[in-house]
């Protein structure tokens, strides 16, 4: 399913700290050829990981909840680069099942959509021109089926509600970007052996290949859609 294409010279950005499932996306990434930056606010973890993937790995420092952390970020790869051809989204947190609507831990659900939302919101306007002056440019937003109305159900309201709400911001995206050649589509790795999944989820290498498919997806591949494993899944 993945691309076989040598992508060498390409730059991808990865966010989501040193995880399971975007420490394999980035070796992934990285055995195709691109240059792979590792979004992280622990510049140090971030580094130690990236050794383990391979020299054209390297940690960056990403923290959106802060207001100009995007912003300085897309700043120091614009220097570098001048572009981005892969932006890959998957800050996320406080998914916790026992919670409940009707019982809200308002703390809780305003850190999930401060990170969950507005962070993904932050990142996505301030890499948005470097994906565009791509002119080939993919933005996969990593969005697990929790997010989904057509298969939500009770527990994890914060993040459910948080992940459906990008979910929309994914469609509005696809549609602005779309004249500049970026593709952007949300992508589930399904239930993966993640540190909130472990060990009832299947393993992390399909989970991330997924996402890989939707990172190298041709010119003329879907934009504005949800994925898992290549297939479209209902909204």
């Amino acid at each position: 399913m993945t691309s076989k294409a040598n992508h060498s010279g390409k730059v991808a950005l990865v966010t989501g700290g040193n995880r399971r499932i975007v420490l394999e996306t980035g070796r992934l990434l990285a055995a195709l050829g691109f240059t792979v930056l590792m979004g992280i606010r622990d510049v140090a973890k971030g580094e130690a990981a990236a050794k383990k993937l391979g020299s054209n790995v390297e940690a960056i420092a990403l923290d959106v909840t802060l207001p100009e952390g995007p912003a300085v970020a897309a700043a120091e790869v614009e220097r570098r680069f001048r572009r981005l051809d892969v932006f890959v989204n998957n800050a996320a947190i406080h998914y916790d099942l026992s919670a409940r609507a009707l019982r809200p831990h308002r703390t809780v659900g305003r850190k999930a959509f401060e990170t969950n939302v507005v962070g993904a919101w932050r990142v996505a306007f301030a890499f948005a021109p470097l994906l565009s002056a791509s002119r080939h440019g993919r933005l996969v937003v990593v969005s697990p089926e929790g997010g989904s109305p057509a298969s939500m159900d009770s527990g994890a309201p914060a993040y459910s509600t948080g992940r459906a709400t990008l979910n929309a911001l994914t469609r509005i995206l696809a549609a602005e970007l779309r004249g500049a050649g970026v593709l952007v589509n949300a992508v589930s790795p399904d239930w993966v052996e993640t540190d909130m999944a472990r060990p009832s989820g299947r393993p992390v290498a399909p989970g991330a290949a997924g996402i890989v498919w939707a990172a190298t997806l041709p010119d003329d591949g879907p934009t504005g859609g949800f994925f898992r494993d290549g297939k479209r899944l209902p909204w």
